[in-house]
Order: structure tokens, then sequence, then C-alpha cells
């Protein structure tokens, strides 16, 4: 083992490709930020080497590219030496964090000039060998563990499918079919001119804009929040516990179950308050989001330029209702399955957390 700087173990490519260069199709893949971005007839690098994303939001981002390849200009590619393989170089640039320390508005940039004398520590190639074959390892039970979590969604759309086919279905379905507003209270969320710049406070009751609607969860910003006093004016936007928030606008169908006290229904937004002795508000959360209402829904927004939503488009929708205990079933199949899903996450924290220790101890430089 000993050290050396970076640039003793690799040289530095260079390209000017941009991304309009690039063919959709061809023989040979151009690597961009996140991964093969488009093909050239032609390739810059014979042997397999590594990418650095050099600017922009993934800045500092690593990544292992092929052979018979070529990079994007933003990204720097890095070629190995000969005491060196090319699965080595990617782990050891890797931990350098080279991305770590970026933040504020500008876009940043990091160049080979930046990092090119940052001290690293090579082996033998017999380690070098071992070393990258146990990371390999690790990153290949990691994606496994991802493919499982892939999998318990697929089986929780599955699973809705067996039991209630298509809920928006009224010709097909064998279950009652009422209206929304029948079971729910639709409400849309305030104007955009009863929310001012000055309302704005960090950390305080949350606003729920459809960008805040992620995969199914309310994933709030602390940067937009209103006071307490412009909290209390606003009642009749209060998310409350059981809630089904749907996004008017933008990406038609994008919904959440809210599950906490406090929060707001921004004005991209629309609460839909269902009847607890009707309808579950986990059940309705999979019907609105379920392709073909979210199709329909779109179908009768409003609007050229961005479609919207109102109240009456969704309070007249028809969806198939279940009985509470069929309801009752899937939820706590969901249940069953959310556990399963929680402790997978859990297991690829603790292997991240392993990689990267292991890349500590390997990768540390001399004194760290």
């Amino acid at each position: 083992m000993r050290y050396v700087k970076l640039e003793e173990i690799c040289f530095k490519g260079v390209s000017s490709l941009r991304q309009k260069d690039t063919l959709a199709v061809g023989d040979y893949p151009v690597y961009g930020a996140s991964g093969i971005c488009g093909y050239l007839s032609g390739y810059q690098h014979n042997e397999p080497y590594v990418a650095v994303v050099k600017d922009g939001a993934g800045v500092g981002r690593v990544q292992l590219c092929s052979g018979k390849s070529s990079v994007l200009g933003t990204l720097q590619a890095l070629l190995p030496k000969d005491e060196v393989s090319c699965e080595y170089l990617y782990e050891v640039v890797r931990s350098l964090e080279l991305g770590a320390g970026f933040t504020g508005s500008t876009i940043p940039h990091i160049y080979f000039k930046d990092y090119k004398n940052r001290t690293v520590v090579i082996y033998e190639k017999e380690q070098q060998t071992k070393i990258t074959t146990l990371f390999t390892t690790l990153k290949n039970v990691v994606e496994l563990h991802k493919c499982a979590i892939s999998f318990y969604d697929e089986l929780v759309k599955s699973r809705f499918v067996e039991m209630f086919g298509d809920p928006c279905d009224s010709q097909r379905s064998t279950m009652p079919c009422y209206s929304i507003k029948k079971f729910c209270e639709v409400r849309i969320g305030p104007f955009g001119s009863a929310l001012h710049k000055s309302d704005y406070v960090l950390g305080s009751h949350a606003l729920v804009n459809p960008s805040h609607i992620v995969k199914g969860k309310i994933k709030t910003d602390k940067k937009l929040t209103v006071n307490e006093e412009k909290y209390a004016s606003m009642k009749a936007y209060h998310l409350k516990k059981g809630d089904v928030v749907l996004g008017r606008r933008g990406e038609i169908g994008r919904c959440a179950v809210v599950n906490q006290e406090g929060l707001l229904c921004g004005t991209g937004s629309m609460i839909l308050r269902p009847n607890v002795h009707l309808c579950l508000s986990e059940y309705l959360q999979r019907v609105v989001s379920f392709p073909t209402f979210a199709k329909a829904l779109e179908r009768d927004a409003v609007g050229v330029t961005m479609k919207n939503l109102n109240a009456k488009i969704v309070e007249n929708a028809v969806i198939a209702l279940p009985s509470m205990s069929l309801q009752r079933e899937f939820i706590s199949f969901v249940a069953q399955v959310d556990k399963l899903k929680f402790e997978t996450q859990q297991s690829i924290e603790k292997l991240q957390m392993l990689y990267d220790s292991l890349a500590q101890e390997y990768f540390a430089p001399e004194g760290d």
C-alpha cells in the first residue's frame, strides 16, 4: 500500500461533445450526468474508464463507463493508468466525495485541476481485485434489495386490481358505483391572491402544492410555510389527518393521504375528505391515482396551456365503492407489505453505511 496523488494513477480525458451532437440510435454509447444519453457512430475511449460530472446538480457524481464510448463535455473522463484497474479507480474517486460541500443557487463546477492533487491510496493489483470484488458484491446486494422494494410496489398494485378490478369502469364493475360527491367532501385550494410573500416563514405550517406530492407521499418544504396567524385565518383549507390531497394542475392524479395535522392546502391542490363510514382514505388515494381515473380527470380538465381540475369535475367522477370490510382487507395487506418495505429499506441503509465504512478503511488518506 502506498499514497500518491490522484493524477499519478489516471489520465485526464478531453471532450467538447454536446447533447445535440448525439444520435438517438447508434453503435457506441455517449454518457451524460445520469448515464447513457445518446449514441455516436464512433467513440472517444477504447477501454473502460471513470467519468465525473463537472457541473450542475449532479456535480462530483462518479460513474463507470464501458469501453468504446464517449462522454459529454459536462463530464470529465478519467482513464486509469496500468498500475490500477478501472474498477479500483472508480472506488478511489468515489471515496473522495467530490460533490460534497456544494450549496447555494449558483451552478457548481469542479474540474480535474481542483482534485488532481488529492492524496489517494493504491494497493498491489491482487489486493485491488479483492477490494473491488467486495464493493461490487455490496452494490449488487443493495440493488437486489431495491428490486425487492419495486416488487413490493407491484405486488400491492396487483392485489388492488385482483380485489377491485378497474374501480373507474362503472360499466363492468361488480361493485356499487357512486359519484365521489356521494361519500366525499371536495374542496378546492385557496386562490393565489390569498397568500402573499410576507405570509411565509421558516418551519411553521407547510403548504401542500402538487410539487410536494411525491410517489403517493407528502414531502413538505420547510421554506414554504405560513405563520400561525395566517394559518388560523385559513381554516377552510386546513388539511386533516385522513384527507386525500390532490394536485389539480400539472401531473393529474398526483395525490396522497394526509398523515399529520397542521398542514395547509396549497393553491395548486384540492382536498378530498371522505366519509369515514363509507370510504377509507387509503382506498380513495389508490383509486384517484389509478391510471384510468387519472386519464379521465385529465380528459375532463380545463385549460389550454396547463390543464386544471375544478371541484365539479372531481365530484362528478364515478368510482366503485366496495364494502368497508373489503377496503380494510386491502389496507391490512398494504400495511404488511409496507412493513416489509421498511425493513428492506433499513437493510439498504445499513449496507450503504457498511460500504462507506469500508471505503473509509481502504481509501482514507494518510493521517485520517
